[in-house]
């Protein structure tokens, strides 16, 4: 009896071996489904990844190129302001320099009309201070008349008191 018990014990020991592998390759199985499962889900997410980076690179590549043009627009846009602050600038110098001119010409005519007015009055003075010169000619002239007459009238008294010896005795 002892021989059945040992192999029942054998026996049992046995099934419990094929029972624990059973086990190990159901699990393995298992395993192996839950690895496929695993890889599926590995292989969907790389893709969606994949997707994401290709949309993530297009949009960069969209924004560069916007940058860009943004960047073109501005040097654009800058390019023209210095181009017209450029124009308002030469303008202005422009206005500037006809308003220079301008003035220069005035300073020049009001210049040639203050020497035409000095030489008048210079002409003035002389012409006044040549009245004044001839009226006092004038008044010499006259006092000298005066003293010629005078000088006659005393030499016609001498001729006729040299004629009248004993009138002159009297006095």
């Amino acid at each position: 009896m002892q021989g059945v018990e040992h192999s029942c014990e054998k026996c049992s020991a046995l099934q419990n071996v094929i029972k624990g592998l059973t086990q190990t390759i159901e699990n393995q199985c298992n395993v192996k489904d839950e690895n496929d499962r695993l890889k599926g889900t590995i292989h969907i997410l790389e893709d969606k990844l994949k997707t994401c980076e290709e949309e993530y690179k297009d949009q960069i590549e969209k924004l560069m190129t916007e940058i860009k043009n943004k960047e073109e627009d501005h040097k654009l846009e800058i390019t023209q302001l210095n181009c017209d602050t450029k124009k308002k600038f030469e303008l202005k110098e422009m206005e500037h320099r006809e308003e220079r001119e301008k003035k220069d010409l005035e300073i020049l005519e009001l210049t040639r009309q203050l020497k035409i007015q000095n030489e008048e009055k210079q002409n003035e003075i002389i012409k006044l201070q040549i009245e004044k010169l001839q009226h006092l000619q004038e008044e010499k002239n006259k006092e000298i008349e005066i003293l010629r007459n005078t000088i006659r009238d005393l030499e016609q008294r001498l001729n006729k008191g040299q004629d009248l010896p004993f009138k002159r005795r009297r006095f």
